[in-house]
């Protein structure tokens, strides 16, 4: 018997779900669908067909190429780049300390993330000296993945690091989107929003950029270092009040902001898009589709946390008429508002989400959702995400706790643990946001 017929077997009668320990087939099937949506995303891939779909031209006469490796899939980016490209070369890598890949460069940096750390500040360091060397004659090549803005910290004078730090975290917690976020980053670094580019002058830029933003704004992934900022100090003091962080604030950043002048001049860098969230939902679908009928969302799943769950559970429950096993796969970046003081991601509170309004209307046939990062960590844990099914409220349960309790506090971390329901990958090496599929049988 196939594995994937066996699941009609799973449920002794019609109603009666199982509690504890019960094998869980369909949650390997999203978890595969989810390892071909990371595998989309290869890296190196990506950046060996962009390089042989359009080689780079030719140096100059004694030219060089500055590279720079920056993200999460800094490493495979850049061992890639040099496999493809000869002549004179200098590399610099800077990924996040749980990237435990080899990585051959003239200089390393494993930097923290989400909140910055002082290895990423002398990681920024490094990269302005090394852009300050590039002359006319030379070229600078910039491989760039999802999570560099936090990476590289470049305050500008008079911002600590600590300052940029606490930043940050009122950022993280705000429920601002990625790209609200991003406008009031770049507006407090030297290096994003195009300050990559304008170091680098005379010599001209190349980036090929592996993208972790929904809709592929290049201003937003990883604050755009090589591209013009998406807004102003103005309009970042103004996010900042709406998201009523601003108060908050360290005064460096608001003394900065008040007098920081639009950035003039960026020059034109040559951005190349080299892999989206899209691609790899596609491919996610794809695999689901010889055992499912497929439905994958057109729109992306943003904004409130709360609101996604919500629409997840919505949409689910539309299929569960349809005589053929559905699949729904999604791509996205939620954002949550912190309110409490446990420990979690988005990931991981949206999947508790959809189980207890599963718990609450129960989806009457077998179902899993899996909502996961692609780059295998979600928040500041080591959880890629989660995936539960009808069961995970009931274990929760079964030991005593409330999940209700935990999502009051922002604890999905330790509800999930109770559940037995996280999804762990480690690392992955790449970036693309964030991949949700709900499969019901």
């Amino acid at each position: 018997m196939r594995r994937f017929d066996r699941l009609r077997f799973w449920w002794k009668k019609p109603g009666r779900f199982p509690v504890l320990d019960q094998p869980n087939l369909l949650g390997e099937m999203a978890r595969a669908a989810f390892d071909e949506a990371v595998r989309r995303a290869d890296p190196a891939k990506a950046v060996h067909a962009e390089l042989s779909r359009a080689p780079l031209t030719d140096l100059a006469e004694g030219g060089k190429t500055y590279v720079i490796a920056l993200g999460k899939a800094a490493p495979s980016m850049l061992r890639q780049f040099c496999q493809d490209v000869a002549g004179p070369i200098e590399t610099l890598c800077v990924t996040h300390r749980e990237n435990g890949e080899s990585v051959q460069a003239d200089q390393v940096f494993r930097a923290g993330h989400p909140v910055p750390d002082a290895e990423g500040q002398r990681a920024a360091q490094a990269i302005c000296e090394m852009l300050g060397r590039a002359g006319a004659a030379d070229r600078v090549v910039a491989l760039i993945s999802g999570g560099g803005s936090a990476l590289v910290p470049a305050p500008p004078d008079g911002v600590s690091l600590e300052d940029k730090q606490m930043l940050n975290r009122l950022l993280l917690g705000s429920g601002l989107g990625i790209n609200d976020m991003n406008l009031i980053r770049q507006q407090v670094s030297e290096l994003k929003g195009g300050g990559f580019a304008q170091l680098a002058a005379p010599a001209p830029v190349v980036a090929l950029i592996l993208s972790d933003v929904i809709g592929d704004d290049l201003r937003a992934v990883a604050s755009g270092p090589t591209v013009a900022p998406i807004g102003t100090a103005r309009e970042a003091l103004d996010l900042m009040h709406e998201a009523r962080i601003k108060e908050r604030a360290p005064a460096s950043i608001l003394a900065h902001l008040s007098r920081q002048q639009r950035r003039q001049g960026v020059p034109c860098s040559d951005n190349r898009l080299i892999g989206s969230n899209r691609q790899s939902v596609e491919a996610a679908a794809h695999l689901l589709g010889n055992r499912f009928e497929v439905t994958v969302a057109q729109a992306p799943l943003v904004g409130d946390l709360h609101d996604a769950a919500i629409r997840v559970f919505r949409e689910s429950c539309e299929k569960v008429g349809k005589a053929r096993p559905q699949a729904l796969v999604w791509g996205g970046e939620t954002t949550v508002r912190v309110r409490g003081t446990g420990m979690g991601g988005r990931n991981q509170e949206l999947a508790l989400r959809v189980a207890a309004l599963a718990d609450a209307q129960p989806i009457m046939r077998p179902w899993v959702f899996l909502s996961g990062g692609t780059d295998g960590r979600d928040g500041p844990t080591d959880s890629a995400g989660a995936v539960v099914d009808q069961a995970t409220c009931a274990r929760i349960r079964v030991r005593g706790q409330s999940p209700a309790s935990f999502l009051d506090r922002n604890d999905s971390y330790a509800a999930l643990a109770l559940a037995g329901d996280h999804l762990m990958t480690g690392a992955t090496g790449t970036n693309v946001a964030d991949i949700q599929i709900m499969l019901i049988e």
